[in-house]
């Protein structure tokens, strides 16, 4: 079974999905050029949990958890069938590992997860299984809930966060172009992945304008979760680097 690095995106809007951008192509590029995936386990930003909670459902419905956008968006299905068997063990490893894991049934797919792999793997026919961020939770949390999974990739599940390396709407919707706060704290962000940074992404707070970029933690915390299924000594390679005003879009691979 091939090991596949796991993933850190920056999902974006939900709309993302429907024009072209160089963004998209690398996201189809990972799915026509990366070996297949056995299975997928994907935390989303939008997914909310006080303890790490993974979705055991069998056939996972849509959620559209956003309004005033392209009609069309509200129209899309992503059929992709559960893994049950995934989350049971995933909840497993968590037990195991003392992070006090809970199985849900009954969620369906949001846009952090559906919008990217609708994209990466549009024929959505590779099992898929939804797990919680914790916003309550630190960077060091969530690194070690990464740690207890990445023996998942033995077995060839591809292990994806899905958040924003920045993101501050307020600051986006304010029409703002790029701001230097934004730029300064990626590429600081950058610098600490590619070097293995473990420590300085588990306390990401003290970072240059952290909080101004990430006013609420929970598309951040995707990132270190990510980084922590990249296994023992994981760094990190940026795979894609775009800001869209203050709202970067950069994907990380972790190996």
């Amino acid at each position: 079974m091939t090991k596949l690095p796991s993933l850190f995106l920056s999902h974006g809007a939900p709309n993302f999905i429907l024009y072209d951008s160089d963004t998209r192509d690398v996201w189809r590029d990972i799915g026509g050029k990366w070996p297949r995936p056995s299975a997928i386990l994907i935390m989303s930003a939008h997914f909310t949990t006080a303890q790490p909670t993974f979705e055991k459902g069998a056939k996972p419905g849509m959620i559209y958890d956003f309004g005033g956008f392209e009609p069309e968006l509200y129209q899309m299905t992503y059929p992709a069938p559960g893994a049950p068997a995934l989350a049971e063990k995933a909840a497993g490893l968590a037990q195991a590992a003392g992070l006090a894991p809970v199985l849900s049934e009954g969620r369906g797919y949001d846009h952090g997860t559906w919008v990217p792999l609708k994209v990466i793997y549009p024929d959505a026919d590779i099992p898929v299984a939804t797990l919680s961020t914790q916003p309550n939770l630190g960077g060091a949390h969530h690194i070690a809930l990464g740690q207890a999974l990445a023996p998942l990739r033995d077995d060839g599940v591809l292990i994806i966060g899905s958040g924003g390396a920045t993101h501050n709407l307020r600051a986006f919707f304010g029409g703002e172009d790029t701001p230097d706060w934004a730029r300064t704290f990626n590429e600081w962000l950058c610098e600490r992945v590619e070097a293995g940074d473990s420590d300085a992404v588990a306390h990401w707070e003290k970072g240059p304008d952290a909080l101004r970029n990430h006013p609420t933690p929970e598309h951040f915390l995707p990132l270190p979760f990510a980084f922590g299924a990249g296994g023992p000594g994981a760094k990190g390679k940026r795979l894609h680097h775009v800001l869209v005003g203050p709202i970067s879009l950069d994907a990380y691979a972790f190996e």
